[in-house]
């Protein structure tokens, strides 16, 4: 399938708090990883995939994020002059995961599909097959999840339909009534998919994305996709950088 557009938005603005002084005087999203930001490593990995719209939100030391992307654009017009990059800028208000999207919908308003993906996360899962085939379904969002270990879990029916959240510790539960008792414990990967028309009645302010997909799964379809990627990281403490690291040289 051929699309002319196919757009992604890297949440950027994280304060990166985990990572210490490593983020001190710097965005979390230009932390490098093997001498490179991890923001250029995802930008780089979404044009590979033929993402072609990238919107990037920016609040922790923005405007290093806004120069950082000027020289990229720069860099990339030599060879991929077909790639529009745009900021959505939060530094007046840091929105969290869903007024992030709330905010930046306008951006997304030639956009049927948006791909969400978190800045500190590295994989090497199929980015554009799932785009494509998200795009052919008719469900409202997909969540890319994963069977490992972590407190936090996602719910889902036995019909891969979002519920809510589940801490494995408190045994906390935000979604309707109990937890049932046949549904599926999944973690999430930090990479989803949604379609903008399903966001635009919501008010625009500071809000975590799965409340909003709790409001969506009542009649929109809000699923589970499993992914078993040769390798993926979630980046946010200094420990797991420095063992991404050492895993991706020894990969070379």
């Amino acid at each position: 399938m051929k699309q002319s557009r196919r757009t992604a938005f890297i949440l950027a603005a994280g304060l990166g708090t985990r990572l210490n002084e490593l983020t001190s005087n710097t965005p979390k999203a230009l932390v490098s990883i093997n001498n490179k930001p991890l923001l250029e490593v995802i930008l780089e990995n979404l044009i590979k995939h033929d993402f072609n719209h990238i919107v990037v939100n920016i609040h922790h030391f923005g405007e290093q994020i806004i120069e950082f992307l000027e020289d990229f654009s720069t860099s990339l017009r030599s060879g991929r002059n077909d790639v529009r990059i745009e900021i959505s800028d939060e530094r007046p208000l840091l929105m969290d995961t869903g007024g992030a999207i709330l905010q930046a919908l306008p951006y997304f308003a030639q956009s049927e599909v948006v791909l969400v993906h978190n800045v500190d996360v590295l994989t090497n899962v199929d980015l554009k097959g799932f785009y494509d085939d998200f795009y052919k379904s008719d469900d409202a969002a997909w969540l890319l999840t994963q069977e490992r270990n972590s407190r936090r879990k996602l719910v889902f029916d036995d019909e891969d339909n979002f519920l809510g959240r589940f801490n494995t510790e408190t045994n906390d539960y935000d979604g309707k009534g109990a937890i049932p008792n046949n549904c599926k414990l999944l973690s999430f990967s930090g990479i989803h998919l949604f379609r903008p028309e399903y966001f635009k009645n919501f008010d625009v302010k500071p809000c975590y994305i799965f409340k909003l997909y709790q409001k969506i799964a009542e009649n929109h379809g809000v699923k589970s996709k499993l992914i078993h990627p040769d390798y993926w990281f979630d980046l946010g403490t200094k420990e797991q950088l420095k063992n991404a690291e050492s895993w991706l040289l020894s990969r070379r």
